[in-house]
């Protein structure tokens, strides 16, 4: 008969004289220290066996595939039923070149667009304000108003392809164009799916693209939880996303707990509205970074799953169990790619792409081995998806669910991380919540000194980074690199100031008091937002309206 006591002292003896032999490791080789830690700081024993796992319930903590916890995978069939969408990020220079490569990219095989947006944009400018002077289409595609969204989509199925747009604090207004851009093809916004990033608490912890001070930008954020709850089934209105956070330089269960936090907190937000759990929560989702501690991430996505199923139905109440599931996009670590011999970075993807799948992703970016030159050129883009591709097609990793699932270092890792981000929430509960958190700098603090303590390995060399500081080559780089066209600037500009000509003043006027006076009351700001956009009001128009209205925030010195 089994002996649950005997089993665990035998664990305590096992772990005491493993600590006595890494210590001795460490003593002799100091600089192996490393390989005892995950990247998260977490302990990494030798070897692995059933004594790890032995208060390890398996259908309490596991279960199968499409059953609650959902930690081997959301759906019973998994990739044996549809593979992930391979969602390659694109977007640079003006409309007419970011929408020629996403023709090439679904030539190419891609399943899903994902629309990257130049930094202006993104702070709610247009193309010719003094603020967005110098910064056209370097990150991405200039968008300032409904008349370039039309060019960007010209010809893209949209009632065949989901689309995912990288916005925050303008997400209203970019999510709108889009909308009118399909309405005036004839395509009604309930059959438009896809997702908004439009993730604003992540922006004050990790990515700073924030414009309105805290409570305004969560008022907008759940008016577009609230209008895709009753006009828009197919769409994700938020993406919570961790890939921001550990892009600045978090551990991964840094990661997993901030992103899972600010989830929490807009679902507390939501039902303070008055909405239902069970009408909007099947329709969020989340986005993580794919990193390069290989099995550490592959247990980061099975906690996250585990950790949401359990805080929707018996903390927020959730009946609809697809109100439990957690779905997620993921893309490779841009923070791991290496300027230094860049065709190394076809490797990091690799690996990275198949923890992803491994870890059981919805769909999946895989970063070009250029990205840390410039913009991705047309060959590096193919390659990246090409890796996604011979990965779904070649490897036979698909053949079965959570191949892993099972594995005592998995599933030790799966319940450490857990145990860890609950460390955390306990933590953020206690300072007032994830907004009182993040004005008190909090999150911010933990993932700069997280940062700081990786840059110092990396500089000590007690972290190795190939062609970087170890395995150097002294070769000039020979990687092709995409050029822009040096006329997009002027030509955005025209098209923008024959808008601002063309249109009717006096509608777009009206609309943007609409605005106004829905900003200054509880009026879900999106159908006004939606009449401005169709009046071809710019973005600089409507995000200053707001700007009057909200004001802008300024992050305390928390240092």
């Amino acid at each position: 008969m089994y002996d649950r006591e005997k089993a665990q002292e035998v664990r305590r003896e096992k772990k005491r004289w493993q600590e006595t032999t890494v210590q001795k490791a460490l003593d002799r080789f100091p600089e192996r220290y490393e390989q005892f830690m995950t990247l998260s700081g977490l302990p990494v024993e030798r070897v692995y066996t059933p004594d790890n796992v032995v208060e390890m319930d398996y259908m309490r903590d596991l279960g199968l595939p499409g059953e609650f916890p959902f930690t081997r995978g959301p759906y019973p069939t998994m990739y044996r039923g549809r593979l992930w969408t391979m969602r390659m990020f694109a977007g640079f220079g003006t409309a007419e070149e970011t929408n020629q490569r996403f023709k090439y990219l679904l030539s190419e095989g891609e399943t899903g667009l994902s629309i990257a947006f130049d930094m202006p944009t993104l702070y709610g400018y247009d193309t010719d304000a003094p603020e967005a002077e110098g910064e056209f289409g370097k990150c991405g595609v200039a968008v300032s108003s409904l008349r370039d969204m039309e060019v960007l989509l010209d010809g893209i199925p949209l009632d065949q392809v989901t689309t995912s747009m990288t916005i925050n604090s303008p997400a209203a207004v970019i999510w709108a164009m889009y909308i009118v851009a399909a309405e005036k093809r004839g395509i009604p916004r309930h059959k438009l799916g896809g997702t908004i990033q439009n993730d604003i608490l992540k922006e004050y912890i990790a990515q700073k693209e924030y414009i309105f001070p805290p409570e305004p930008s969560m008022r907008l954020v759940v008016d577009t939880i609230e209008f895709a709850a009753n006009e828009m089934p197919l769409w994700h209105p938020i993406s919570i996303s961790g890939y921001h956070i550990r892009e600045a330089g978090s551990t991964a269960v840094q990661e997993l707990a901030f992103t899972l936090a600010d989830g929490f907190t807009y679902v507390e937000w939501a039902i303070d509205r008055g909405l239902d759990v069970d009408r909007f929560a099947p329709r969020l989702s989340f986005f993580f970074n794919a990193h390069n501690d290989f099995f550490e991430e592959i247990a980061k996505f099975r906690a996250a799953r585990r950790i949401w199923a359990r805080a929707m139905r018996d903390r927020y109440g959730a009946k609809n169990p697809r109100s439990w599931l957690l779905r997620f996009h993921a893309q490779t670590a841009g923070c791991t790619l290496t300027a230094q011999q860049p065709e190394n970075n076809i490797v990091r993807v690799t690996l990275q792409a198949l923890a992803a799948v491994l870890g059981g992703a919805q769909s999946i970016h895989t970063n070009s081995m250029d990205e840390a030159l410039a913009l991705p050129s047309e060959k590096a883009v193919r390659i990246a998806l090409r890796t996604q591709q011979i990965i779904a097609h070649e490897t036979e990793v698909t053949n079965t669910i959570d191949p892993l699932g099972g594995s005592f270092y998995v599933e030790e890792l799966t319940n450490r991380l857990e145990e860890a981000a609950n460390e955390y929430f306990r933590r953020i509960e206690a300072l007032g919540g994830m907004i009182a958190a993040i004005e008190r700098g909090y999150p911010q603090q933990e993932i700069a000194d997280a940062a700081f303590r990786y840059q110092m390995e990396v500089d000590a060399k007690r972290r190795i980074i190939v062609g970087v500081n170890e395995y150097v080559l002294d070769e000039p780089i020979e990687i092709p690199l995409l050029e822009m066209d040096p006329q997009g600037y002027e030509r955005q500009v025209a098209r923008l100031n024959e808008v601002r000509r063309t249109r009717d003043n006096r509608e777009v006027a009206r609309t943007l008091r609409e605005v106004r006076h829905a900003a200054r009351t509880d009026k879900n700001l999106m159908y006004p937002i939606l009449d401005a956009v169709a009046a071809y009001a710019t973005l600089g128009e409507i995000m200053g309206v707001l700007r009057e209205e909200f004001g802008e925030w300024e992050e305390p010195a928390w240092f």
